[in-house]
């Protein structure tokens, strides 16, 4: 006789996620290998029972008994808000491919789940978004310059996303609304939680023009380890970001960091030599590990997916030259110098979904700009 397989539901997996995000804090790494193997439904079920490794335990343990599923939904709906699970046409699979790689998962990987509020689709929103972020205890110039330039990039339909903080992070927010934008706050404890408590008619507008987002379920508390963790999903929903102030030692700085894991663009906007605010923007500046940017435009054409380089033209040539131009030149400056590289590492670094990658470098290959060989693809370098 042969016994059908059944899979488990949405409805069941929401549940199991929903769960899981609760007695687990940011980032489990083990425990999300675990859901790896076996699913959300089962590994939700053998952590309730305390059937689960040393190392799940101990990310487990001293919240599995908190059953608190269906009033964590309730109060979500309540709010107007939604569980989003990586089983939903919404999640944004895109920009959290980065998250998935070596170097991303020392700053923690792919969240069990999300906790949203607001109208509009997560991953739409995030096909097209800037992080800008920086100082709490921003200027006067920093705020002007945050706010121009979310304004900026909203006009632009690129969407900002930021951490709802004091500062930069709600001038930020603040103009990519008067805009008229898009803008997504990703905060370090529950949708339900106006943190901080000054931005409470801010994060509703949010909520109601935007979207505000966490991993961490209603009613769980900002702490500062939360917003150390948060700090890479603003990276990563982010196709690039911005820095427009941050002192020598400061959160901004770790998202810069996270960025760079990543493999994003990270770029800085320079301020004077004598504000404490700008110390850290002239460190990543000095050390070459970002770039310098004064107008919306230069951030468009530093994070460069956006514009011309989406339209899916074949592979160019300059007559001169033989350089790539847009997409495949991106992915041409990804491939291995003295090595190769899989076209899954090439699309992570070029930022170039995986099936454009594989339809460009063939063209790159008859080109004379691409070699492949048992170790992946490698550069030929253009004299």
């Amino acid at each position: 006789m042969v016994v059908p397989v059944t899979t488990p539901s949405t409805d069941a997996i929401r549940l199991a996620r929903a769960y899981l995000s609760r007695v687990a804090e940011p980032y489990p790494a083990a425990l999300a290998a675990l859901v790896a193997e076996v699913g959300p439904v089962e590994a939700a079920a053998m952590v309730r029972a305390g059937e689960v490794s040393p190392s799940v335990a101990s990310q487990t343990s001293a919240r599995r008994t908190e059953e608190r599923v269906c009033e964590d939904l309730e109060l979500i709906g309540k709010r107007g808000g939604r569980l989003l699970i990586p089983e939903d046409d919404e999640w944004p699979r895109w920009p959290f491919v980065a998250l998935g790689g070596p170097a991303a998962q020392r700053c923690g990987g792919e969240p069990l789940a999300l906790w949203v509020r607001g109208p509009h689709d997560l991953a739409e929103a995030t096909d097209k978004a800037v992080a800008v972020v920086g100082s709490r205890a921003a200027s006067g110039y920093g705020e002007h310059v945050a706010g121009e330039f979310a304004y900026g990039l909203a006009e632009a339909g690129v969407t900002v996303v930021s951490g709802a903080a004091y500062g930069i992070d709600g001038a930020a927010h603040r103009g990519a609304l008067g805009a008229g934008g898009l803008t997504v706050a990703v905060l370090a404890c529950g949708v339900d939680f106006a943190y901080p408590a000054g931005h409470q008619g801010l994060l509703g507008k949010i909520a109601r023009e935007g979207l505000i987002v966490s991993e961490y379920a209603p009613g769980v508390s900002p702490a500062r380890h939360r917003f150390l963790m948060r700090n890479r999903l603003i990276a990563a929903l982010g196709g690039g970001t911005v820095v427009v102030e941050a002192g020598r030692r400061s959160g901004a700085k770790n998202t810069a960091a996270i960025t760079l894991a990543l493999g994003r663009p990270l770029m800085v906007v320079p301020g004077p030599v004598t504000s404490a605010s700008s110390v850290g923007c002239h460190e990543l500046l000095r050390d070459g590990q970002a770039v310098s940017v004064s107008s919306v435009a230069e951030i468009v054409e530093s994070v460069g997916r956006f514009g011309d380089d989406l339209a899916t033209e074949p592979a160019e040539k300059d007559s001169d030259l033989g350089a790539p131009h847009g997409e495949a030149m991106r992915v041409y400056e990804a491939l291995g110098k003295r090595c190769g590289v899989s076209d899954e590492v090439v699309s992570v670094e070029s930022g170039v979904p995986l099936e454009r990658v594989r339809a460009l470098l063939p063209e790159l290959e008859l080109a004379g700009l691409a070699l492949q060989g048992d170790g992946g693809w490698q550069k030929v370098e253009v004299r």
